[in-house]
This record gives C-alpha cells, structure tokens and sequence, in this order.
C-alpha cells in the first residue's frame, strides 16, 4: 500500500481530522540519511506531523518545521507543501539509545526538551507566517498539539508513530491531527477525549494494517466521519543539479577559480535528501563564464 493521507470532518463539522500513512516515505528518508532507530523515529514523527500540516495549505504554499531541542540529535528540519510532498533530516542522523521505561524507543532523550518548535508558513504573501513555541515534552506529538494550542489558537490532538525494524528499516509510520472547530460542544469534546485514552499507541494501529480511514473511525466512530479528500504523500526533494549551479554562480568568479585552481572539481550535497552533484573542471569554467 502506497503512503497517502485524507481529510475528513466529523461529528457534523465539529471537528476536522487527518490521517496518514507515512511508512515508505519515513522509510525514504531513513535509507538516505542512515538514521538510525531513534533518530529515525524523530525524523519520522516530525515528518509525518509535517505533512499532515502541509495538507492544510492551498495551492503553492508550503511550510518548513525546525525543532531545536538542545539533545544530541541536534536540529530537525522539515519542509512540505499542499501536496503531500515532504523532506526533512536531522543534524546528527546516527543517534540511537537504549529503549525507555515504557519500552519504546527514547525520542525525548535525543530531542531535548530545552528549545523550540517554530513553524514558518510561506502562504505567498511578502512576509511569512511564523510561529514558535517551547517544547513541552520532546515526544514530539504532544509538542506538536501544544503549537496548534498557543500559536494557532486552535484545540487539537496530535499523534505521531513510527516502529523500526531490527535491520533499521521503517516498520510502520503514520499519524493523525484532529482539530476542534469552534463552537464544538462538550459532549463531543468528552467522547473524543475518552476515545483517545482508549485507542493504542497510532504506530501499533498501522502496524496492524488499518489504513488511514480506519484509523479516523477507530478514534472517531465509523459513523460520525465523513472523508472529503485523499491525497498521495512521498518523500521529495526540489534540489537539482541546475539549482546548485546557481549557487555556485551566486559565489563569484573568484571563488569559481579557487575551486578549479585547488581541487579541479567541486560536489555539492543536499542537506534534505543526501543527493550529492559532481561538478567538473569544463563544468565549472562555464558557471564562471556565466556569472556576471
């Protein structure tokens, strides 16, 4: 089953709901970034999270998600967009602990919870929204529900899962937002509240199969969700080659000869997806023939 996630309403429009399947698109990002199994489950969390998030943009919009929590994971950086497309690394991809006390793997030992969780939003206007606010937990997923809560003023309950394999793979990775509207009234509230005291952790629910409809029905009631949309997810990139060369252009001409004039070539990687792009010599005479 391809990753792809949907929207829905619930409760007669009280309550918007998302849900996702992340596990080939976690699992892209671990195979290019060799994460290991906490670090991975980090970068998947805020990935999933990221593109649930993108999911609620229009058009071109797209946002970026830096989580800086003072732990040896260092930054993690997200970007998505309407489309379902996101990317995303960690600072420091091979950091791993000893699972904790509740036998699951130590997410908030290697994010920290001394820092920050900011979201900025390019919706195409000249400034850009940005919100930001200390982390609560380093789990992430409460993290999360607690930046809907203070910088969006928005009532919503986040869970983000992701289950490794001995061998690092990606298990299992999925997710779900559920956003009260307002005016939702208490009883609803109290259902929903109840429902997710209830349900398993959101990684056991993919692992055992349920797509992301069924998730929604297992925490909402099969009968009180209505499905409005459903949109394919991947791991993508924007890097490309021609991009690249631009920024060397960008550097100037001197720079461009320092590089011919030392090593004869020049590589340039790609924080979000590890591509790497070889320049050579004749290549990058004509990028410095090319600057102006």
């Amino acid at each position: 089953m391809s990753d792809y996630l949907v929207k829905a309403l619930a409760y007669n429009g009280q309550v918007r709901a998302y849900a996702s399947r992340t596990t080939e698109t976690v699992g892209e990002g671990q195979r290019r970034h060799y994460t290991w199994p906490t670090a991975s489950a980090a970068l998947g969390r805020a990935m999933t999270a990221g593109v649930m998030m993108g999911a609620m943009l229009k058009g071109d919009n797209k946002l970026t998600i830096k989580i800086e929590g003072g732990g040896p994971i260092g930054a993690i950086l997200v970007d998505s967009n309407a489309k379902g497309e996101v990317r995303g690394y960690v600072t420091n991809p091979q950091t791993h602990f000893d699972l904790n006390e509740q036998g699951k793997l130590d997410v908030r030992r290697a994010v920290g919870t001394e820092g920050t969780l900011t979201v900025v939003k390019d919706i195409g206007m000249r400034e850009h929204f940005t919100g930001q606010v200390p982390l609560i937990s380093g789990e992430l997923g409460e993290d999360f529900t607690y930046y809907f809560v203070t910088s969006e003023q928005v009532p919503s309950s986040v869970g983000v899962g992701v289950l490794v394999n001995p061998d690092n793979s990606i298990l299992a990775a999925g997710g779900f937002i559920l956003q009260l509207m307002p005016g939702t009234d208490e009883e609803t509230i109290t259902l929903i509240e109840n429902r997710l005291k209830e349900i398993p952790p959101v990684s056991k629910l993919i692992q055992q199969g349920l797509t992301p409809e069924e998730l929604l029905e297992t925490i909402l009631g099969k009968d009180d969700v209505k499905f409005l949309e459903k949109l394919p997810v991947s791991f993508t990139c924007t890097c490309s080659k021609e991009r690249f060369a631009n920024a060397i252009i960008s550097l100037g001409k001197e720079e461009i000869q320092q590089m011919i004039d030392e090593d004869g070539q020049a590589e340039a990687s790609c924080h979000f997806c590890n591509e790497k792009y070889h320049y050579s010599k004749e290549e990058l005479e004509e990028l410095k023939s090319e600057e102006k």
